[in-house]
């Protein structure tokens, strides 16, 4: 009987043994990883459904925006409410150290415009044609407030961005939610207009035009229409270094993209002395 209650009090020890060392192990395991959004349907067409945006466009005034570029040929995409109207625009490339535009091509019936420069060290990667999904993750960056910064976002829907005031149309945009932004970023993001949206691949998907401070929006031009204005403008981009973003990492990531000069800074005066 002694040596049968041993065994049993052998066997119920191993089997806590077992227990334990198996909790263990679960709480030193890293978490699972996050869901990813990027698998949702496919975005649907424009429809005449789509949610209605209404800016109004004031008269031109010194201001700051943002600019990718496209290619090494010094040519840069930005919005074109950053440029109209001004005039000398120059870019930031280093420490105090701008760089005038020799020429600004605004589109008539779209928010974009190219400035061209003597040329452009490096250029971002651009996807206009892969379809977009809803809740694909997208990350703005620029010059919010005229400081480097940038803003996680998810794809929600089509949006039809209405203009009135000193121009007046009407344009298919995209629209993303915000989902986080980087340190000691709040407020208003005025001034990363004319800045690139990357998706996880580091691929530009658009040209961001407009936000929503109270809705918590971002809206950024269809990729077709940038892709329209570039083939009307005879402009070829090239594919330039692509890094990955993710929530954990987009703000590295969108250092690398201004410190290698695919991203910059836009000045515009609308004086000629100022």
């Amino acid at each position: 009987m002694k040596y049968i209650d041993l065994f049993v009090y052998v066997l119920v020890l191993g089997v806590l043994i077992v227990v334990l060392t198996g909790n263990n192990r679960g709480t030193d395991a890293p978490p699972a990883p996050p869901t990813t959004v990027n698998d949702g349907p496919l975005l649907p067409p424009p429809s005449a459904f789509d949610e209605q945006i209404l800016v109004q466009i004031e008269g031109p005034k010194d201001g700051l925006g943002t600019a990718f570029a496209i290619n090494k040929k010094g040519q840069w995409v930005t919005a074109r409410h950053v440029v109209d109207g001004c005039a000398s625009v120059g870019l930031l490339v280093g420490p105090g150290q701008y760089i005038p535009a020799s020429k600004v091509v605004v589109d008539p019936g779209r928010d974009l415009a190219i400035v061209t420069t003597g040329r452009s060290p490096e250029a971002v990667r651009l996807d206009l044609s892969t379809p977009l999904r809803v809740g694909t993750q997208g990350f703005a960056v620029g010059y919010p407030q005229g400081r480097p910064g940038e803003v996680a976002t998810k794809l929600l829907a089509r949006s039809r961005l209405i203009s009135r005031g000193r121009r007046s149309g009407a344009e298919p945009v995209l629209a993303w939610a915000e989902v986080g932004r980087t340190r000691g970023l709040m407020g208003s993001l005025g001034g990363i207009s004319g800045g690139p949206v990357f998706d996880t691949t580091g691929t530009v998907r658009g040209v961001i035009v407009a936000e929503s401070p109270r809705r918590g929006r971002i809206y950024t031009t269809a990729p077709n229409s940038l892709d329209t204005f570039l083939i009307e403008n005879a402009i070829q981009p090239i594919d330039g270094d692509a890094a990955s973003f993710s929530l954990s990492t987009y703000g590295p990531a969108s250092d690398k993209a201004r410190r290698k000069l695919q991203v910059v800074k836009v000045v515009c005066k609308v004086g000629q002395n100022r």
